[in-house]
């Protein structure tokens, strides 16, 4: 019998409450999810990608079907390599429908085999990002409603520098 395994692509800088919601949910649907961390030289991000790798594998450790990888290139490339044909991917508002549009048909274009499948978080989570979290920090707010403790340590400790 062959696995439903889903991909949960993404940059996760900085890993969120509302990246983890997904995660667990996309858990329940398949028999493995893998966690993609995008290594994008054009994109800059406070954590590398050892550090977003290692923050990931913390806040899923409890999660068993769940695994943490990193990849270079075309999303669709990638999941041909994993076996896999369904990408995950969360949709907060409207707003990124578009984008995510234009993604799943360029990826599906790019590997025939390939679905996009799309999550809404948890209604608190809606209008949670990455970018707005690290803002949200530099500017003294408080953290712990948005990312998971080792993620709020690590944006504490960034930032000290």
């Amino acid at each position: 019998m062959k696995k439903n395994i889903a991909v949960y692509p993404g940059t996760f800088d900085a890993a969120t409450n509302g990246h983890l919601d997904i995660i667990k949910r996309a858990a329940k649907l398949f028999d493995k999810v893998i966690v993609a961390v995008l290594v994008n030289q054009n994109k800059k991000t406070i954590f590398s990608v050892k550090e977003r790798l290692k923050h990931l594998r913390e806040i899923t450790k409890d999660i068993p079907n769940v695994e943490v990888d990193s990849f270079e290139g075309l999303l669709a490339e990638y999941m041909k390599k994993k076996d896999s044909c369904i990408a995950v991917r969360g949709l907060r508002a409207v707003s990124d429908l578009e984008y995510e549009f234009q993604m799943a048909n360029t990826n599906r274009a790019l590997n025939k085999e390939m679905d996009t499948i799309f999550l809404m978080p948890r209604a608190r989570y809606t209008y949670l990002s990455s970018s707005m979290v690290r803002e949200v920090y530099s500017l003294g707010g408080r953290l712990q409603d948005y990312v998971p403790e080792i993620v709020e340590k690590a944006l504490i400790k960034h930032y000290k520098k």
